[in-house]
């Protein structure tokens, strides 16, 4: 079965089709600029030359036509009829209490989800435009929503409850929720396969490091806690997201400038992070390796922050675990940045963690890192949301 796997952004759609009984993806790409001038859209068939055609797209229905015309061009197209899509599986980031797994999407599963549009309000809006998009193109084909916070539905109250006034919690459902879930699923289940021990006897912390990052505490098969919260503004320093701070800073900062808390918070996820902590060198890591390689005292300080930061939370899940098997870097930061994830390693000798520097160096392969005298196993396992989703679509379909 092919599953055609849609990412839709407020602006954006990422697309790929997986062929289900090989788990190949056969052609992937990316819609840009949606409703905004100079729109393009990006087609790469397995095995073929990715094309690139700049063409109007208004709205996110003309996009997906667009997509599903390039998987059918005679010439180009890895499938003949959109009969051979066998379902599509949707992301959908926000689930809040309502969802704990993945679901075939009917009309009131449509309507829950846009009840949780209040606590995702830049993307649940956006995942349902394109459902719906796809739902008028493919009328006939099956629908599966797969939520980024489903995997964290297993942690316990103790874990996502705030310590505000339990009110909020009973009328807004205002908790710890987290996100990355698709990813942090799919990595902790591939460490497991890749050690070949059961996933249900490991306990596992899988740091998902990209400009977006987060942690979680996977014990016996299960999320017991995870960094995000009710926002993905909580936890780690990101690439513009400033993670944990004091929240009197916000009262301070807003008196000092002048500021309303929307542009505070504009402040706090577009403008802080590494972007703001290395004084706008950069909010790319690749540009913040380099500064640090030259003696950039900005960019040096920033990475020096941020890997303290991940070790933090590293050793809070070990508490919370009350104790580690294996550590897995992922995302984009995690299987690329060897000197971040060294850095972070620095810190976690009380585990036991020894480095192989040959191993640390190598890219794009499920390895481990650790040497085999290590006491805690730690790896990098490149993490693949679209292939989770189509396992999921699969599952139920």
């Amino acid at each position: 079965m092919n599953i055609l796997v849609i990412n839709c952004g407020s602006s954006s759609l990422k697309y790929q089709v997986i062929n289900s009984d090989t788990e190949q993806c056969i052609a992937k790409g990316l819609c840009e600029r949606i409703g905004i001038d100079g729109s393009q859209i990006t087609y790469a068939p397995a095995g073929g030359e990715k094309e690139v055609t700049v063409t109007p797209m208004p709205d996110h229905t003309e996009a997906i036509r667009l997509v599903l015309d390039a998987l059918t061009n005679a010439k180009t197209g890895v499938v003949k009829s959109l009969d051979e899509i066998g379902a599509v599986g949707h992301r959908v980031v926000h689930g809040g209490e309502k969802f704990a797994a993945s679901t075939i999407i009917t009309d009131e599963v449509m309507k829950a989800i846009e009840e949780c549009n209040d606590l995702a309000p830049l993307h649940n809006p956006a995942n349902i435009i394109g459902i719906n998009a796809c739902k008028k193109l493919m009328p006939g084909t099956p629908m599966v929503a797969v939520f980024d916070t489903a995997f964290h539905q297993t942690m316990p109250e103790e874990a996502y409850m705030y310590g505000l006034p339990y009110e909020y919690y009973k009328k807004y459902k205002i908790r710890r929720y987290g996100f990355h879930g698709t990813s942090h699923s799919y990595v902790s289940k591939r460490a497991a396969e890749v050690l070949g021990k059961k996933y249900e006897d490991l306990k596992i912390v899988v740091c998902h490091l990209g400009n977006g990052a987060s942690i979680s505490a996977v014990k016996n098969g299960k999320c017991v806690d995870t960094s995000m919260g009710l926002t993905p503004l909580e936890g780690l320093i990101m690439g513009t997201r400033s993670g944990d701070i004091d929240p009197a800073i916000m009262e301070f900062i807003a008196h000092k400038e002048n500021k309303s808390i929307d542009e505070i918070m504009t402040v706090l996820n577009k403008q802080s992070g590494v972007l703001g902590l290395s004084d706008n060198l950069s909010s790319d890591f690749r540009d913040l390796e380099a500064g640090h390689n030259n003696g950039d005292a900005n960019a040096t300080r920033t990475l020096k922050t941020f890997c303290y930061r991940v070790a933090k939370y590293i050793g809070a899940y070990v508490a919370a675990m009350n104790g580690v098997d294996v550590i897995c870097f992922t995302a984009g930061v995690g299987e690329n940045a060897a000197l971040v994830r060294s850095m972070v390693c620095e810190y976690l000798g009380y585990l036991g963690v020894t480095i192989d520097s040959a191993a640390n160096g190598k890219r794009g392969e499920d390895i481990a890192i650790s040497t085999p005298e290590s006491k805690t196993t730690v790896m990098v396992i490149p993490t693949n949301e679209e292939l989770a989703i189509a396992r999921e679509t699969v599952r139920l379909v």
